[in-house]
C-alpha cells in the first residue's frame, strides 16, 4: 500500500507574505533625486516684457564644453579661478568697464549699497559631464555665497546662515543670485 505523503499547511502563507511587504514597504527609504534648488524670477505682469535687455558688459558666460573644458568671457580658464573671477564680476572694485554695472540703492538694515546688476550665464555643451557641471555650479554659487558673508559679517557681526529671517533677505538684496542657465547646445557632437 502506497504510502501518503504528509502535506504543509499553506493557508497561511499568502497572510504572511502580505504582512512581510507591508512591514518593509514602510521601513524601507527611497532615494529620491532632489537636483538644483533654484529660485526662478516671478511671472511678468499683464503687459511686461518678458525679455530683459541686458548689456554685455553686465554678462559673466561661463561656457563648459564636451571635453570638461571653461571658456569664460571668451577666455580659456581652470575652474579652480571661476570663484574669485565670479566674485570679482560681481563686486568689480576698481570700476573696470568690462566688469558688471552697480546701481545704488537704499536698502533696509543695510542702507545704500551698490548692487551688481551682473547676470551669470551658464552654458554648457550636451557631452558635459554631469560631474564637470556640478563642479562649475558649486564654484558660482560658492562665490554668491562667500560675498554674502563676507557682507554679513561687515554689517552684523556674523556669518550670513546665522542672520536673522529680515538680515538675510537685506543680504540677499544687497547680493542677489543671478545665474541664467541656458538650454544645453550640440558644439561638437557626442
Amino acid at each position: 500500500m502506497p504510502r501518503k505523503v504528509p502535506e504543509i499547511n499553506a493557508s497561511s502563507t499568502a497572510d504572511i507574505a502580505f504582512l512581510l511587504l507591508s512591514f518593509f514597504l514602510m521601513v524601507t527609504t527611497m532615494n529620491v533625486d532632489s537636483g538644483l534648488p533654484r529660485m526662478l524670477p516671478p511671472m511678468p505682469q499683464g503687459d511686461q516684457k518678458s525679455d530683459v535687455e541686458v548689456k554685455r558688459r553686465n554678462i559673466f558666460t561661463v561656457l563648459i564644453n564636451k571635453s570638461d573644458k571653461l571658456l569664460v568671457r571668451g577666455e580659456p580658464m581652470d575652474v579652480s579661478l571661476l570663484k574669485e573671477k565670479t566674485k570679482e564680476f560681481i563686486v568689480n572694485p576698481n570700476n573696470d568697464p568690462n566688469m558688471s554695472e552697480s546701481k545704488e540703492e537704499n536698502i533696509p538694515l543695510i542702507g545704500p549699497y551698490k548692487v551688481s546688476t551682473g547676470v551669470v550665464s551658464l552654458q554648457n555643451d550636451r557631452g558635459t559631464s554631469y560631474k564637470m557641471y556640478m563642479i562649475v555650479q558649486n564654484e558660482l554659487v560658492a562665490a554668491y555665497n562667500e560675498l554674502r558673508n563676507e557682507l554679513s559679517m561687515a554689517k552684523f557681526g556674523k556669518p550670513y546662515a546665522k542672520l536673522e529671517k529680515e538680515e538675510q533677505d537685506a543680504i540677499a538684496k544687497a547680493i542677489p543670485l543671478k545665474i541664467s542657465e541656458a538650454e544645453p547646445k550640440n558644439v561638437g557632437g557626442k
